[in-house]
């Protein structure tokens, strides 16, 4: 052992020779001797024990951060957004402590009830998130009700009173400081929250107890929690651009008479089962929310109140809802004040969105909205997104002063499935106006889920011209008032529309149609306009001035143009095809004799039939007509005078032929047949 040590130190003997002096000129090699610690160079030498740190003339190196959360906060703290944290259990900020988070830190959470960050009375957040780097809290296991969120507890005031004990860690909360300041949050991103606690209790993404108003939330964003995205047990903070993405529970939800205010919400639903976009709890201190904007693609309730809670809103803005309002204990409905007046659960509150979705696009999430619920009333304008396909599950009335805007390529279909098809249709109320802008290349296309004739009402509107019925007269179906004294008076225009699979039956005398004009003046454009498969009539007029051009209509079980009440527009352009048995006709007329025109009319039959039917002292104007298959031409069904019917300038007669005028061409419908 001896000898092999000694023969050990001769080499390293050597070998240091070699590196301090070199070796010999003659072999014409240098060794360089090793370099001194520069501590200043970026680079780890001489006896450096790290980069620029220890060794002879260097400091020691610090000891590398830890990037574990657990804990209690004693002490001012601020993180490093270049470190990603775990959050191992409960992390509390104590009284008199503030956490700093900067811009682009991610806290990531273990799965567990114990999880959570809380800011106890008397500590402070201060999360200072940007549009570009916001600050993310999320789990390891990214499934909703993996951790607890953040909570925060102030000195406000609460129902509770002082000190009360939170529902969650023992937390105490409330005192009588209604300016209370807890700190700052902005551009936060809250992610798969909402533990359970206990069978009665789970956590949300964020939960504010009794926060004070001088507390500064602004941009926070809850995602895919199993509870409430937001709670407030009192308080008086307020909150200022939100976003809210399928949290279970409730989007918003307040309690122990929270009156805050929140500012630019916006709430989105596309899964299924969850509660409310929002719910109020308890007495009602008349929290306000401005702008609230709340999209479900899987119906659902919009806003709830139980007890006696209530709201003031100004902007409210709900789409594909079932319910709009629920006052689940019957609270007063006046506790609720929407843009003014008191809630109304008839009202659907479909308008155009009051939050520009836009705002909380650093939010960067891929959620979209391809469908949505439509029913109830639309008060104001509302243009529909023809992106989104939307299903029709019960009436749907444009009021006196709104108008509905349908862009070109939008489809809306009956819900046969869960509605009734006697009240799933489309109404435009006089004073009222609908704006169809289809192309040829996209029409705007109404259908059924059950692609079944009748299985719809189809769409109805009123307007204020004349009708032999008079002023304000009532409609055969929902009790619709239409007829007056304008005859110019528009109800908005259509182009390019298919109306599909209408016409339900509404009793033993009654059937909705594809499209029901009634009293429509003749300042409404309708122009290129396709219905197909109705039980009932393609078109029908109730009195009105309204003109019509490019109409097709196919194999509508009754007749494919309908007119009675003195309607006197003209009808121009029209290709009507009837392949199927039993129809009614072609034309029906009834009642007086307002001589409505028509120009350019081809009908054309596989079947036999009747083409031209003329009830009471009916008639009118008709200039080159084709008629082509049907076994009668002309029926004068109660004997009314064949000179109340000119054709191409003539009294019509019986016996036709009526084969000698110009086809339309069929062509100009392929935006409708598909051919």
């Amino acid at each position: 052992m001896k000898n092999k040590t000694m023969r050990l130190s001769f080499i390293l003997t050597a070998i240091c020779g070699l590196m301090l002096v070199g070796c010999s000129d003659d072999d014409g090699i240098t060794v360089d001797p090793i370099p001194d610690a520069t501590c200043t160079d970026g680079i780890q030498n001489g006896d450096e024990t790290g980069v620029d740190c220890g060794g002879s003339s260097c400091d020691a190196c610090a000891e590398e951060a830890s990037t574990e959360l657990s804990g209690s906060v004693t002490e001012d703290q601020t993180l490093d957004p270049t470190l990603t944290y775990s959050l191992s259990g409960t992390y509390s900020v104590e009284s008199g402590a503030t956490l700093t988070i900067p811009a682009g830190t991610t806290i990531v959470s273990e799965v567990g009830t114990d999880n959570f960050i809380v800011v106890q009375k008397g500590g402070m957040i201060d999360v200072q998130g940007t549009a570009g780097s916001p600050v993310i809290m999320t789990s390891s296991n990214e499934s909703p009700g993996d951790w607890g969120g953040l909570v925060i507890a102030g000195n406000a005031t609460t129902t509770e009173g002082v000190d009360a004990t939170a529902e969650v860690g023992g937390i105490l909360y409330g005192g009588t400081d209604d300016t209370d300041n807890s700190g700052s949050i902005s551009y936060l991103i809250i992610n798969y929250a909402g533990a359970q606690i206990n069978a009665e209790s789970q956590y949300n993404g964020l939960t504010l107890y009794s926060v004070g108003s001088g507390t500064t939330i602004e941009n926070i964003a809850m995602l895919n929690g199993t509870d409430d995205g937001v709670e407030f047990f009192g308080g008086t903070v307020d909150v200022t651009n939100m976003y809210l993405e399928n949290n279970e529970d409730d989007a918003v939800d307040w309690t122990e008479g929270w009156n805050g205010t929140i500012t630019n919400t916006y709430v989105l639903h596309t899964n299924e089962g969850f509660s409310t976009a929002a719910e109020g709890d308890g007495i009602n201190n008349n929290p306000t929310f401005t702008n609230f904007t709340a999209v479900s693609s899987v119906g659902g309730t919009a806003l709830q109140f139980k007890k006696e809670s209530g709201a003031t809103i100004t902007g409210l803005s709900l789409a594909g809802y079932t319910t709009s309002i629920d006052m689940a204990n019957d609270g007063p409905l006046a506790n609720v004040i929407i843009d003014g007046v008191a809630a109304d659960p008839e009202d659907s509150y479909l308008e155009t969105p009051s939050v520009d979705l836009a705002l909380f696009a650093w939010v960067n999430s891929s959620t979209e909205v391809t469908t949505s619920l439509l029913s109830g009333s639309i008060t104001a304008d509302l243009t529909l997104d023809a992106a989104v396909t939307y299903y029709l599950s019960s009436t749907l009335s444009v009021e006196s002063g709104a108008t509905l805007t349908i862009p070109a390529g939008t489809e809306i279909i009956a819900d046969v499935e869960t509605g009734d098809a006697t009240q799933t249709y489309i109404v435009v109320q006089k004073g009222a106006q609908v704006d169809i802008q289809g192309t040829e290349d996209a029409p705007v296309i109404m259908t059924s889920t059950g692609s079944s004739p009748g299985d719809w009402g189809g769409l109805v509107i009123a307007g204020n011209a004349t009708t032999t019925e008079g002023v304000d007269a009532i409609a055969e179906v929902g009790g619709i008032l239409y007829g007056g004294t304008d005859d110019t008076d528009s109800s908005g225009s259509i182009n390019y529309l298919i109306i599909n699979y209408a016409g339900a039956q509404i009793n033993a005398e009654s059937q909705f149609n594809g499209l029901t004009l009634y009293s429509v003046g003749s300042e409404t454009s309708i122009e290129n306009v396709a219905i197909l498969n109705g039980t009932d009539d393609g078109v029908e007029f109730f009195g009105g001035t309204v003109n019509v051009t490019n109409y097709y209509a196919e194999n509508n079980e009754d007749d494919a143009v309908d007119w009675t009440e003195g309607w006197s527009g003209t009808l121009t352009n029209a290709y009507l095809l009837h392949t199927i048995e039993g129809f009614s006709t072609a034309f029906e007329g009834d009642g007086i004799n307002n001589n409505p025109s028509f120009v350019n009319i081809t009908a054309i039959s596989t079947v036999g039939g009747t083409a031209l039917q003329f009830k009471k002292e009916s008639g009118g104007t008709i200039t080159n007509l084709y008629l082509e298959g049907y076994i009668t031409l002309v029926d004068m069904a109660n004997d009314g005078a064949l000179a109340n019917v000119q054709i191409d300038g003539a009294d019509a007669t019986t016996e036709g032929p009526y084969n000698t005028g110009t086809e339309v061409d069929i062509t100009s419908f392929a935006w409708a047949t598909g051919n």
